[in-house]
């Protein structure tokens, strides 16, 4: 394991912004973790997690220790006939995980293809599209804790997952590293096509000839169509959560708005696209002079190549200001912000 000082991290994050990390390693084992923990113990160095960068504003610098994570590894534990548990290490790929399972004949993730990021981040987020989500299949996940480096299991509930969110956001955020994580999938193939999109886009198939790969296929499909590329644009994925508001406040906003897209939630409260909320302010395409709102995809934001973490985050800040004065509807960031952000120059 090298330990590297002064490592430019703009190429290992997807928006491509400028940023160091006072140290940085990159970890492919328990052993190398508990020795970059080790490391920063002794210097008391707070740390810092990064897989692959695709869910982060890099606002400036980070203090401490950078670890990149680069556990890999995929092993069916145990299976039955209806079901078959499934640990992956933090490091692997989500995308590729989910080809990877399908081709073995474990379903329930094809409506999560082609989402960016590694599996240690997933719970973190409890990444969900096309109306599935990790929670659905979540069995356990084992991390390490940062001061401690002590092992241990969390279950799906320990891990408190809600939408877009989860214990490691909150009350643990910056306390233990995820190392793996553990599902449970069908063993039969099972699809969930409720999600509007996707149904619209399979109206063409007969119901029997739908099927995980099928599935798995026009998911990844529509993703490519909606967002950018990072590698030619540089930006973050979806940049805010879409927003959930009580069914009284929905209605009020129904008359104002009669166009206004709604989705209705089991609990009684309703789901509002934030892209629809940007888009109809007249954000959609509107640019700044470092950054942008994506002309094509009102919920990303990219940069033309000089762009620093100040200038998303006050693009996204000025966004969030105006759909808040004109919706009464504050929107949340989907990227975590990294470092502090420099001053002016």
């Amino acid at each position: 394991m090298n330990i590297i000082a002064n490592h430019s991290l703009q190429g290992s994050n997807t928006f491509a912004l400028p940023g160091r990390a006072e140290y940085f390693c990159r970890v492919e084992s328990a052993g190398e973790l508990h020795q970059a923990l080790a490391f920063a113990r002794q210097r008391r160095l707070p740390v810092s997690v990064l897989g692959e960068g695709s869910n982060i504003v890099l606002a400036g610098d980070l203090k401490g220790l950078v670890i990149q994570m680069g556990l890999r590894g995929v092993q069916v534990v145990a299976q039955g006939r209806a079901r078959a548990l499934v640990t992956a290490a933090a490091g692997e790929p989500w995308r590729d995980l989910v080809t990877k399972l399908l081709e073995q004949g474990c379903y329930g993730l094809e409506n999560l293809a082609l989402i960016p990021g590694l599996v240690g981040a997933a719970p973190i987020q409890n990444i969900g599209a096309y109306g599935v989500e990790l929670n659905d299949f979540l069995v356990s996940l084992e991390a390490v804790e940062i001061s401690s480096a002590e092992v241990r299991q969390f279950n799906r509930e320990q891990c408190g997952l809600a939408y877009r969110d989860s214990i490691f956001k909150g009350a643990l955020r910056d306390a233990y590293i995820i190392t793996s994580v553990t599902l449970s999938l069908h063993r039969e193939p099972r699809v969930n096509i409720s999600y509007p999109a996707l149904k619209v886009a399979l109206a063409e198939y007969p119901e029997d000839k739908i099927r995980p790969d099928l599935v798995c296929e026009t998911v990844s499909r529509i993703r490519r169509q909606r967002l950018p590329d990072p590698a030619s644009e540089p930006n973050a994925g979806s940049f805010f959560k879409n927003p959930v508001i009580n069914a009284k406040r929905a209605r009020d906003l129904r008359e104002r708005y009669p166009d206004m897209v709604q989705y209705p939630q089991v609990d009684g409260a309703v789901k509002i696209p934030a892209a629809w909320l940007i888009e109809n302010a007249g954000w959609k395409g509107r640019r700044g002079p470092h950054c942008a709102v994506h002309a094509d995809h009102a919920l990303v934001l990219t940069q033309f190549g000089d762009a620093r973490g100040r200038d998303v985050l006050d693009l996204a800040g000025e966004i969030v200001a105006d759909i808040d004065q004109r919706y009464g509807i504050r929107l949340e960031m989907e990227p975590r912000v990294l470092g502090d952000c420099e001053k002016p120059d």
